[in-house]
């Protein structure tokens, strides 16, 4: 008992970091104004990818590595995930460079949604009344900016079908989050090179630009791994529960970060379908609660 409570606080602090520090993310992507959105990409796909494997050579952890480039078989599931999560990151960096972070963040509250969804949909999964009605509610919000507000959230709904679908492929991948994620820049790293390549020869490149744009290019590779780090620390010390509550500190400090930091404009309309959002997650959340509470998973 003893030691449970210190790994638990661990464990905490491990969730709180990494999601305090994914939620922070705009204020990081912010920094890149006048490189586009791909050229930044490219650099953390690139970047991402040789960090990752000094990060695993050090924890030695090479064997489920190896072991998952031997099963060609498996490697087009992690290849459709290596496509999403690039997709991902590229329409991300696009949100903050074009500071629509509201839309990116309302992506990520949206996003344990979408997962319910697909999980019925597309795997059949049995889902509770209660949410149901969350996923319903979050439709409600999506159709109501659309026809009422005259816009299609189209940056909010890329991120979270692209990470909902990441995390669907994911399901079929035997990968932790590190390795994983390090087969999965590994599988873009050729195309990475060669569109890096290509700017140099064409004079596009803002890599040498100069001192500071060279260092903020290869920083993004270690901004990538270091929250997944702090990530893994958690969920190895904390219930599954307790990790799902801490999820939504990351699109709260985005929220937070476009309101008064980039002063985005949040019309009462646009704050009616957040409620909306957020209305839903409480639902969600409580039906997963007393789900796991049923099943002594808590």
């Amino acid at each position: 008992m003893t030691n449970t409570v210190p790994e638990t606080g661990k464990g905490v602090a491990y969730g709180l970091a990494a999601y305090t520090m994914w939620g922070s993310f705009p204020l990081y992507f912010a920094l890149f104004e006048g490189i586009p959105a791909w050229e930044v990409l490219i650099h953390r796909v690139i970047w991402s990818c040789l960090f990752l494997a000094v990060v695993i050579s050090l924890l030695r952890r090479w064997p489920p590595v190896t072991a998952a480039l031997k099963q060609p078989k498996n490697l087009g599931f992690v290849l459709g995930c290596s496509v999403f999560i690039a997709a991902n990151w590229g329409i991300y960096i696009y949100a903050v460079e074009t500071r629509h972070v509201l839309q990116a963040s309302l992506g990520y509250f949206l996003t344990p949604l979408v997962n319910v969804a697909m999980g019925l949909l597309i795997l059949g999964e049995r889902i509770s009344r209660l949410q149901v009605v969350a996923v319903v509610m979050a439709g409600v919000a999506i159709l109501y900016q659309f026809f009422l507000l005259g816009e299609l959230p189209w940056i909010t709904l890329a991120l979270a079908f692209s990470f909902g679908t990441y995390g669907l492929l994911r399901k079929k991948v035997e990968l932790d989050g590190l390795s994983g994620l390090f087969v999965e820049t590994l599988l873009l790293l050729p195309l990475g090179l060669l569109t890096l390549a290509w700017l140099s020869f064409q004079n596009l490149s803002h890599f040498t630009d100069s001192t500071y744009s060279t260092l903020l290019l290869l920083s993004s590779g270690a901004v990538t791994a270091i929250p997944l780090l702090a990530f893994a620390g958690a969920a190895r010390r904390l219930k599954l529960s307790t990790v799902g509550f801490l999820m939504y500190i990351n699109p709260t400090i985005q929220f937070l970060i476009a309101l008064y930091i980039f002063h985005e404009p949040l019309s009462t309309a646009k704050l009616l379908s957040f409620v909306m959002i957020w209305v839903a997650l409480a639902l969600y959340s409580w039906s997963a609660w007393v789900g796991r509470e049923r099943k002594g998973l808590t």
